[in-house]
């Protein structure tokens, strides 16, 4: 009786392990497609972008063109982009367990819409076209592949580690990145290794299959560990934290009211792209055009203009808020670094480290992803200086509050007792309601 009681054990033993190796190849091949997929698109996506930026640099003329530009890809998106249009946040919504399809169309018109962004002049990110591509593959091979819904909801997490991953070179950002933007405060760690996989593929694929170099920065001198030190870190994370709400609130609002003042999208676009002209003349500068990645250089190296970081976050907003395409996150890390480069002169720190702890601490604070910006700063700066960047990190994204870029993210658990937000809330549906009772209170 014993004696068969434990050959019962030792079959189910052997029958979970087998079913766990199966699960792990399986995953690690579907993570691995996707990260293919990804890789590819966002070397092409990074090439095609360096090609436009250095073709604007040659010729400043182009500018002119970006109502035009604006008002061409708005109308290709009216016409033929379906649900495309919601970008980002129609992944999340399919993850959270949305019935909508995700388009295949969606990888190549956000690809083409965020080039001629960059080619005419506006200031946008990179980010979001390389998630928006990444999950739109991943749609696409699941459906090739008959994956079920919960499998489904796996690959696309997959998608946006395997774009973010392979689009910064980040590869174990993009994988933390892709299991906690979903839902403030939670990770989901069921898709741990297939977002690993598709993250880790997708980095390999675009700089060893197709060559493509990522830009790198350094922090320079870390200041010793100190209660002094660490008390500045933490009042300059304060701010980093508020940037992050201002720029996610001031995007949305543009949104917002560019689409109440101006009904139709095309014109929508083209104004903004107006406004965009009349600023950069106004400015008297072409810095915050673009990615801004010569501003973010400058950041780490001199000193940069004491209202960079204002300007970039104006910049962008309208760009954004006036529907033209892009991503978000490198003009955050612009704004973030420019922000610490002007606050070291009154903190006293070295500027190059205050920009790498600005340029990780808005982009947690807007996305609301701590624990990946911090696996971003050790990835792109070493471990050194890691208690000043894990403060930084989770000290801004407390102090964004429950705002963030993506309205589609979802409150998993609440920053705080003394903020507004059940659990499982969208912040778009968090944004109404306190519109909603703004409404009420000025009656």
């Amino acid at each position: 009786m014993w004696k068969h009681r434990s050959n019962w054990k030792t079959d189910d033993l052997g029958a979970r392990l087998a079913s766990l190796t199966g699960g792990f190849a399986r995953w690690t091949v579907l993570g691995g497609m996707v990260g293919l997929l990804a890789g590819t698109a966002s070397a092409a996506f990074l090439r095609l972008l360096e090609a436009a930026t250095e073709l604007r640099l040659v010729h400043p003329w182009l500018l002119f063109l970006l109502p035009l530009s604006g008002a061409a890809v708005s109308l290709m998106y009216m016409k033929y982009g379906g649900s495309s249009g919601k970008g980002n946040n129609l992944i999340l919504e399919q993850i959270h367990g949305g019935n909508d399809s995700i388009p295949l169309r969606m990888a190549p018109f956000v690809l083409a819409g965020t080039v001629l962004t960059h080619l005419f002049g506006g200031s946008a990110g990179r980010e979001g076209t390389a998630v928006q591509m990444g999950g739109s593959l991943a749609e696409a091979l699941g459906r090739a592949l008959r994956i079920g819904t919960g499998d489904r909801r796996i690959l696309l997490m997959c998608g946006i580690s395997g774009g973010f991953g392979s689009v910064f070179g980040t590869p174990l950002a993009g994988t933390v990145f892709g299991l906690e933007v979903l839902a403030i405060g939670m990770i989901r760690h069921e898709a741990l290794i297939p977002c690993f996989a598709a993250s880790f593929v997708g980095h390999l694929v675009t700089t060893e299959l197709w060559g493509v170099q990522h830009a790198h920065y350094g922090m320079g001198m870390i200041p010793a560990l100190s209660g002094w030190g660490i008390a500045k870190v933490v009042g300059a994370s304060v701010l980093f934290g508020l940037m992050s709400r201002v720029f996610s609130e001031l995007t949305h609002g543009l949104k917002s009211g560019f689409a109440r003042w101006i009904k139709h999208p095309a014109m929508r676009s083209a104004a903004g792209g107006f406004v965009l002209i009349g600023l950069t003349y106004a400015v008297g500068t072409r810095d915050y055009l673009g990615l801004g990645l010569p501003l973010l250089a400058q950041s780490f190296s001199e000193t940069v203009a004491p209202l960079a970081f204002l300007w970039k976050t104006v910049f962008t907003t309208i760009t954004l808020g006036a529907g033209f395409q892009g991503g978000e996150v490198t003009p955050l890390f612009v704004i973030g670094a420019t922000l610490g480069n002007t606050l070291s002169g009154w903190l006293m720190l070295p500027s190059a480290f205050l920009a790498g702890l600005g340029l990780i601490a808005v982009f947690s604070g807007a996305t609301n992803t701590p624990v990946a910006c911090f696996m971003l700063g050790l990835e792109l700066f070493g471990s050194e200086g890691a208690v000043y960047m894990f403060i930084a990190c989770i000290v801004s994204y407390v102090f964004s509050g429950h705002s963030g870029i993506y309205t589609a993210q979802r409150i998993g658990v609440p920053k705080s007792r003394l903020l507004q937000g059940r659990e499982g809330t969208a912040l778009a549906a968090l944004k109404e309601r306190r519109a909603e009772a703004d409404k009420q209170t000025s009656r």
